[in-house]
């Protein structure tokens, strides 16, 4: 069984005079046979990183994550990456997720949906997430290689699953156009960055309300 811990902090927002506390901030600390994972997240940031994944291409693709989305992320994880990438990647995706489930708190204030059209020079993503509360994927990449430099392509596929699992969103990730399996696998984790940023923001007119007419999220 994995051993996971959290850390919360509450960030205080005023809208129209009346001030609303919101959990925005969050680390986790997971530790498995296979990895060993620290991360931080403040969904509030200004785009700072710092990743060590003990994976080159998917240090790339987290760095433009949090640029994208805004947030502020650090990210060190030993894996049994002399095995291959596909622990290491999967369980950031289950963390990371768990760490914008855990920041969101009770969703209170948030715009909830987002989504973003995205070129990437000859590739055309488009992503859309709900913060519904109910995991599911939708995954559309054609990924012509199987591999960028060492990494596997098909785990692209594996940290989006993790992640919608634990973050317990809805995502769609449709590939419109493309041919370069970088750009493509670029495309998405941008797209979604965006899509999320919208998603996470909080409306003002609604602060301290929890977008469902079910009351909860």
């Amino acid at each position: 069984m994995p051993c996971v811990k959290f850390w919360d902090n509450k960030s205080e927002n005023k809208f129209y005079g009346k001030a609303v506390t919101v959990m925005r901030e969050t680390e986790i600390k997971r530790t498995t046979a296979e990895t060993d994972i620290y991360l931080k997240i403040n969904l509030d940031g200004t785009g700072e990183s710092s990743i060590d994944s003990g994976c080159g291409f998917l240090d790339h693709m987290l760095t433009l994550f949090a640029k994208h989305g805004r947030f502020d992320l650090t990210l060190k994880c030993d894996g049994d990456t002399n095995v291959d990438d596909h622990h290491t990647v999967e369980d950031i995706g289950i963390v990371l997720g768990q760490a914008f489930d855990k920041a969101l708190g009770e969703k209170r204030g948030i715009v909830r949906y987002g989504s973003m059209l995205l070129p990437m020079d000859e590739a055309l993503i488009l992503s859309a997430v709900d913060l519904s509360g109910r995991s599911h994927l939708s995954y559309g990449l054609s990924i012509p290689t199987e591999k960028v430099g060492t990494f596997d392509t098909e785990l692209t596929a594996e940290f989006w699953l993790a992640f919608v699992r634990t973050s317990k969103c809805t995502l769609h990730i449709k590939q419109l156009d493309g041919t370069n399996s970088h750009h493509i696998i670029e495309g998405a984790f941008k797209s979604v960055a965006r899509s999320l940023k919208a998603a996470v923001s909080i409306d003002s007119a609604y602060a301290e309300e929890i977008p469902s007419t079910k009351g909860v999220l």
